[in-house]
């Protein structure tokens, strides 16, 4: 307490209203609990001053909920426990009696009357709603909701009618102002009908999210211009559509425009293709054109003055789009972030003149996927025109080599700080790196694919023309802070590769705090350090997704992935490895190939060398029987990480198994979710149940934790 003593005045010398002022300006959950123990002033401060709170307890026992936080206005039930098994005060098994299921309304009555008396001010709703039961009981509750968040990853119950998941929320909060169905599996034709039938409620909204991953169909024209005639003050509306010429009802220029009509004040526009939510990549040779003009386009900026972020993000091409990405810019002055995918004609960069996105100046954030025409005088251009970049992502633009990204990162170097590369055939991992280099010093946030080796790259010219630009880019490398090496080997021929490459390869990426890596199944990790990721000292977050059919993959040759190497990086305390895309065999596996249990210890060997605070992990899965369970060598390797304070496993697994994981010292928070379209009904019989996941939880929370 010495330290908060300054001239004698002790931090409790504070008038009331400064320590609340204080204590709210402090976000972090574990900051706060730590303030929360340093005496009984300071906890009651901390209890009365908390806003935002998610429950992980079990809804069945309803005397455990905490009653010492009235200010809290943001509520987070999606992950109560156990997780999507059965719906909120509800249970599974239908009741067998008029008495057991009087006593079952009695249950829910209570536990609703429960929150609300706990928390009177709640002001925005998260909540894992796997039928309107939920709804209908907490949301008279809480009559002024503002904002609700729904989460269903099961499929939609058959018998309701159209728009039934949403009825009781929009019945019962008339007031409500953002609606977020990200996660939440419906039919498309539920929106648009729950919405006509409360138009209260529809006018009010004004923030509208509908890009859930589990939808196969994207909103139709129809569906689409219900919306906007019943939401006519959205200023921010996501959505996945269909845009597939050869279907009925394609959304096309005539959308655009009743949308442009229907909420002039959209400051968000986000509208794509359902194939691109998909967390696998794919194939985007589809040559087809989308029935999107440049006058379609024109006609949607003119009628949104107020637009700062949009996303069309197509499967199918939009040609010529440069002309109407210049007239965005003048139509809509406030543009700050924009993603385009399939869209070509996007930059030339054939003459001095800026063209096309590069008159966007205003730009902070652009995307740029499968773009053919996209090239490196394309890329220059972007950077000397939108000098304000602050994100960058190039996903597909298979033109784009080298030379290009280290030109714009050269120009960009002061403001550019979050750059993802991906899915470009003309850069691998070191390509990639060895482009970011004038900015390596200033990067935080990552994004590359792991390709160690691709042969036609090696046998393309090293030494590019010389062109107007590469001057800005000479001196922008001697402006570097530890830029010594000789002008000469900056763009050397063949004879200077191995120079050039060893000078690389230890040079220390200073302020990368966020790393995410995509892998094809059956490479290894432990060519990253060459590839110029050796030295990450402020490293603290990673994203590992490793993506193919593993059933195609000979044995792969080095027997283990490669996580011990990522144990060089001393802040490295958050992991997320995802093998949700990584296919093979749940059973048994034919002659000469591996089954899921033998990559699962391929893919998780060495992560007890990490000191990691949270893991997330994503098994791999078998498609044909639907199946993402956590094997027991899987098990016994995250046991082996003795540091894990959260662990989060996407899928399922056995409780015995989970019974392993008692043996880790400081594991605090431990939970089972499976959020992946479709969730299993019910799981099998030797696999965690309701009661499997109450038993585990409990033998958890009993034990005592050493901090």
């Amino acid at each position: 307490m010495a330290a908060a003593t300054i001239s004698g005045i002790h931090l409790h010398d504070l008038p009331e209203s400064i320590l609340t002022n204080i204590f709210s300006l402090v976000s972090d959950v574990r900051s706060r609990n730590a303030m929360a123990l340093a005496c009984r002033r300071w906890r009651s401060l901390e209890r009365a001053t908390r806003v935002s709170l998610a429950l992980r307890g079990h809804v069945r026992a309803p005397f455990l909920l905490p009653t010492c936080f009235p200010a809290v206005a943001h509520l987070d039930l999606s992950l109560l426990s156990p997780w999507g098994h059965h719906p909120f005060l509800h249970h599974q098994q239908p009741p067998q009696h008029y008495h057991h299921h009087h006593l079952l309304a009695e249950q829910a009555a209570l536990v609703a009357a429960r929150l609300a008396q706990a928390f009177p001010c709640v002001s925005s709703l998260a909540i894992y709603a796997r039928d309107p039961s939920a709804l209908a009981a907490l949301a008279p509750l809480w009559p002024h909701l503002r904002a609700a968040r729904l989460v269903r990853w099961h499929q939609r119950p058959a018998n309701l009618p159209l728009g039934g998941d949403l009825a009781p929320l929009l019945a019962a909060c008339p007031a409500l102002a953002a609606l977020d169905l990200s996660q939440f599996y419906c039919w498309t034709e539920d929106v648009p009908q729950a919405l006509q039938d409360h138009p209260a409620a529809a006018s009010s909204l004004v923030r509208v999210d509908l890009l859930c991953p589990a939808l196969t169909e994207g909103f139709r024209s129809s569906d689409l211009g219900a919306i906007a005639g019943a939401c006519p003050n959205l200023t921010h509306l996501l959505a996945p559509c269909v845009f597939n010429p050869r279907c009925i009802e394609f959304v096309g220029n005539h959308t655009l425009l009743t949308l442009a009509v229907g909420c002039p004040r959209l400051a968000l526009l986000h509208l794509v293709d359902p194939g691109t939510l998909s967390s696998a990549r794919i194939d985007s040779e589809d040559k087809e054109d989308a029935s999107i003009t440049g006058r379609g386009l024109e006609g949607l900026f003119a009628g949104l003055p107020q637009l700062e972020d949009l996303a069309l993000d197509i499967c199918h091409n939009v040609r010529h789009a440069g002309p109407s990405l210049e007239a965005l810019s003048h139509k809509c002055p406030k543009i700050k972030s924009l993603k385009l995918g399939k869209f070509h004609g996007v930059c030339k960069g054939a003459w001095l003149h800026l063209d096309g996105v590069a008159v966007c100046g205003r730009l902070e954030s652009l995307c740029i996927k499968n773009s053919a025409d996209l090239t490196d005088s394309s890329l220059v251009t972007i950077a000397r025109g939108c000098s304000r970049l602050s994100k960058l992502e190039i996903h597909g633009c298979n033109k784009v080599t080298e030379m290009g990204i280290k030109k714009l990162s050269s120009m960009l170097r002061f403001t550019l700080v979050d750059i993802a590369i991906s899915g470009c055939q003309l850069l691998d991992a070191t390509r990639s790196l060895r482009a970011l280099e004038p900015i390596r010093d200033r990067v935080e946030r990552l994004h590359i694919d792991c390709i160690w080796a691709n042969p036609e790259l090696d046998q393309l010219p090293q030494t590019p023309e010389k062109t107007t630009d590469d001057s800005d880019v000479d001196q922008v490398d001697e402006e570097m802070p530890d830029g010594s090496r000789n002008k000469k080997c900056r763009y050397s021929d063949g004879n200077h590769d191995d120079i050039e490459n060893r000078c690389f390869w230890f040079r220390t990426w200073t302020r990368l705090r966020c790393l995410s890596l995509w892998i094809p199944a059956g490479e290894v990790l432990t060519p990253l350090g060459d590839a110029g990721l050796e030295d990450c000292p402020q490293l603290e977050d990673i994203c590992i997704k490793v993506e193919g059919d593993c059933r195609m993959c000979p044995r792969p040759r080095q027997r283990v992935f490669g996580l011990g190497f990522l144990a060089r990086y001393p802040r490295l305390a958050k992991m997320k490895l995802d093998c949700g895309e990584a296919f093979g065999y749940a059973l048994t596996a034919p002659t000469g190939h591996m089954d899921l249990s033998l990559w699962e210890r391929f893919y998780l060997h060495g992560i007890g060398e990490l000191d990691l605070y949270e893991l997330d992990y994503w098994p791999p899965q078998d498609k044909e029987v639907n199946q993402r369970s956590l094997s027991l060598p899987a098990t016994g390797l995250i046991q082996g990480c003795l540091s894990l304070r959260k662990l989060f496993i996407h899928g399922t697994t056995h409780e015995h198994f989970m019974r392993f994981f008692l043996g880790m010292p400081g594991l605090r928070d431990v939970q089972l979710r499976e959020d992946y379209y479709p969730a299993p009904e019910n799981d099998m019989s030797t696999e965690m149940r309701v009661d499997s996941c109450s038993r585990f939880e409990e033998t958890l929370n009993s034990r005592l934790i050493p901090d």
